[in-house]
């Protein structure tokens, strides 16, 4: 009886079904953009039996809401406040000038004080450590707020746009995903492709070198060109440019969004002579003259008030009359070639926009151009750095003014990998006082940035002085797009957007703030933001080292809304505000999990210490093969400070062998073990300051051999050296003393691999091309002692 019934009901279902009319197809059903992936339209049940006799419905496709605009994200790197010439800097940037002239300059944008935390926010709309990135990945901890790790309750605003339509590229820096996630194992899930983006092309690290980058196309390395002229900036913008004409060819009606971020100005500083020759000559005036000049400009363009005062220089920075003429000649020297990297990242930029406008999409896009993710880097301290890696080794002679000056002609060229000394970063940060890393002064927070978008923004050249974060980027692009913030993204419920959007401020430049809160945190140094009151405490300076426990730090106050330099300290004459001000960081604090604070540095470059998560597990060795290269040094087992032995099975033909069995780093600090002309040969170098070699006394027999390296660390002292000694078939066939060795760090983004050397070359025996070895390599297994 019950399944009489049941087959009933069915009956009378499939009865009301037929009578449906085919029409029902056609009505045009309400698309919820709130949960994404969009669902498509439900259909009734087809019951007609011949194709001929039904009409079918319409496939269903997602579409960008009517008149949705492209959108553009440009964002530099390392450049503060007064870099651009369009907010009174002495570097010309003629193509962020352009659109500052057509769209809204904001005075007082921010962002976190650092790359990965900016980069993120900017992304998610969401404070940096709601997204788990209270610093950059290379030092993330297990700490809620500081894993490295976006979570799934956050999507980023390419993952958003994706799912309502548009098509999605990011070119240049990512510096976004957990370090130990970047191999060929993954998890790719926080890679760009699986972050929103349907096409990626740039690299993941903090940095990379420009001529001979570490570059991944989606998910795969690409090998660049072994050419003195690639440079990856000019690269860069032309596989953006490629993309979008194909992109518009083909889809003319589907709006595109990129996310455009060169390494320019970040460390090293590397560019052409062509650009360099331009500054020659444009610095020698010394910082404090052109800090000045660029403070004068910036009243007499109206980017600051009028009677803004020029904040103080921070007492470490000497005065430029003081310097030596050696000192004076180097310094100039680092400012022209940082002014030059500057120069080519505005003109490839620029040319990344003409590009759009030739294809008569300009009107249509909204672009947001942000000249910097933080103030201009101090982290080149007092003298500026030869190779940048000397600084995280605490090695001396990479900050040496004699040394350096024996690169003079070659400064930021590929013999080099630069950084400037720290008085320039206060120079391009003025009016304020602080730099990148101090995110409790606007010197390290406050950066220029134009909105452009004739269609929408009537307004041309104007300036907006409402107090804006990073975070505010998000929901002014879902509000300019017609978009709601999505409830649920690929199955997870969403965290609300913490930002706020600045569509308010654009036909308007007297309507109040709508961002009234906001604190920062970086390193301890740490501050609040609260209608019109900054507080704040310089706990830990970019070029020195911890001084007080948390309790024991100083707080200024500063009256922000009349005091726009934070030239002025109130903290002693309203002591109450203070007090407030420093409650409601706390507040925030717990809120958006910025405890427990941390002010650790070069110690959480090691894994152990910080207790993320580490690919090699502590294991004491790794196997690889032939072929397996690319790797990043958090996925390749850790050498530093420690005995080692590598054993390899290779085979050689009749000719002589040639090329790198393994290598780990490049010509600014690695090591090789390759063969030349027949010979093994082991290298240490040492920062590219010092090579240390072991040869074997005889050829290789032709055919099979185990060659081995054996390095005995001597010295309990990290960064001490040792004897490596070599082996072909278990005799002992040469050794030499290696003097001294890296302890922390090789590389920001030179990797290791079998039976070649990428990037740049660990010896000066190869190029980078002749480092392919020869022969046939079975296996290389390198174990700790």
């Amino acid at each position: 009886m019950k399944q009489l019934l049941r087959n009933s009901r069915l009956f009378y279902l499939i009865v009301f079904v037929m009578l449906l009319p085919v029409a029902a197809w056609a009505q045009k059903a309400e698309v919820d953009r709130t949960e994404l992936p969009i669902k498509g339209p439900w259909y009734p049940p087809i019951t007609t039996l011949d194709a001929r006799d039904a009409k079918a419905p319409p496939v269903f496709e997602v579409k960008a809401p009517k008149d949705a605009p492209n959108v553009v994200v440009i964002l530099l790197d390392d450049l503060g406040f007064g870099g651009t010439s369009a907010f009174g800097g002495v570097i010309r940037t003629p193509h962020f000038d352009k659109l500052a002239s057509q769209g809204l300059m904001y005075n007082q944008f921010h962002t976190t004080a650092l790359c990965s935390p900016t980069r993120q926010a900017l992304k998610t709309g969401r404070n940096h450590h709601s997204a788990n990135q209270a610093k950059i990945t290379e030092v993330a901890t297990s700490f809620p707020g500081a894993t490295g790790m976006l979570p799934n309750d956050i999507a980023s605003i390419g993952e958003m746009l994706r799912l309502n339509g548009y098509s999605t590229a990011g070119y240049g820096k990512w510096h976004e995903t957990a370090v130990w996630e970047i191999s060929p194992s993954g998890p790719f899930t926080r890679w760009p492709n699986y972050q929103g983006f349907d096409e990626f092309y740039g690299f993941l690290g903090g940095e990379t070198n420009q001529w001979a980058p570490a570059v991944y196309h989606n998910l795969n390395r690409v090998e660049t060109p072994d050419d003195p002229d690639y440079h990856f900036m000019n690269d860069m913008a032309t596989q953006a440019i490629n993309w979008i004409r194909f992109q518009q060819s083909l889809t003319p009606e589907k709006p595109f969004f990129v996310y455009f971020a060169p390494g320019a100005v970040h460390a090293p500083h590397h560019v052409p002579q062509s650009y360099i020759d331009k500054q020659r000559g444009r610095f020698d005036e010394g910082w404090d003259v052109i800090r000045r000049r660029i403070y004068e400009q910036q009243k007499k363009l109206g980017v600051i008030p009028p009677d803004t005062k020029l904040a103080k220089k921070p007492d470490d920075i000497k005065n430029w009359a003081d310097l030596s003429n050696k000192e004076k000649k180097l310094f100039a020297r680092q400012a022209e070639v940082f002014a030059a990297y500057l120069d080519m990242a505005d003109h490839e930029t620029g040319r990344f926009i003409q590009a759009i406008e030739d294809m008569g999409q300009l009107d249509n896009t909204l672009i947001f151009y942000i000249a910097g993710d933080n103030g201009t880097s101090a982290e080149g301290v007092m003298n500026g750095l030869y190779n940048e890696m000397t600084y995280f080794n605490n090695e001396p002679r990479g900050s040496d003014i004699d040394f350096m000056l024996k690169h003079y002609d070659d400064w930021g060229g590929p013999t080099t990998y630069p950084h400037m000394a720290a008085g320039w970063a206060v120079c391009f940060d003025s009016p304020f006082t602080w730099t990148k890393q101090v995110a409790s002064n606007y010197g390290g927070t406050r950066n220029a940035m134009v909105i452009h978008w004739p269609n929408k923004i009537k307004s041309k050249g104007e300036l907006r002085s409402q107090w804006h974060h990073v975070i505010d980027v998000v929901p002014t692009i879902l509000e300019a797009a017609g978009l709601p913030q999505p409830r649920i993204v690929n199955g997870t419920p969403q965290r609300p957007i913490e930002g706020v959007s600045m569509v308010y401020s654009w036909d308007d430049d007297r309507s109040p703030s709508r961002h009234q809160i906001q604190y920062f945190e970086m390193f301890g140094n740490r501050g609040i933001y609260f209608d019109g009151w900054f507080a704040g405490t310089v706990h830990l300076k970019p070029w020195g080292k911890v001084e007080n426990r948390f309790p024991e730090d100083v707080w200024e106050l500063y009256h922000v809304k009349e005091d726009f330099s934070m030239s002025t300290d109130l903290a002693k004459k309203h002591p109450d505000i203070l007090a407030e001000l420093q409650k409601v960081f706390l507040g925030e604090a717990v809120k958006y999990k910025v405890l427990p604070l941390d002010d650790r540095r070069q110690e959480l470059f090691n894994p152990n210490i910080a207790g993320r998560p580490d690919l090699m597990f502590g294991r004491k060795s790794l196997t690889l093969y032939e072929g397996m290269h690319g790797l990043l040094e958090n996925d390749f087992i850790n050498t530093k400070n420690t005995s080692f032995e590598i054993v390899t099975d290779i085979e050689t033909g009749d000719k002589p062998a040639s090329g790198v069995i393994v290598a780990q780093g490049g010509a600014f600090g690695g090591w090789s073990l390759y063969v030349k002309d027949g010979t093994p040969i082991y290298m240490y170098n040492y920062l590219g300051i010092d090579r240390f070699t072991a040869k074997a006394g005889a050829k290789l027999p032709e055919g099979k051999s185990t060659v081995k390296m054996d390095f005995a660390y001597e010295g309990k002292k990290p960064g001490s050296g040792g004897t490596a000694t070599l082996y072909v078939n278990g005799k002992s066939v040469g050794s030499g003393k290696i003097g001294q060795t890296e302890f922390a760090i090789f590389s920001a983004d030179e990797t290791a691999g079998v039976g070649l050397d990428a990037e740049t070359p660990v010896s000066e025996d190869y190029s980078r091309a002749g480092s392919k070895f020869n022969g046939k390599i079975h296996k290389v297994t390198i174990t700790l002692k």
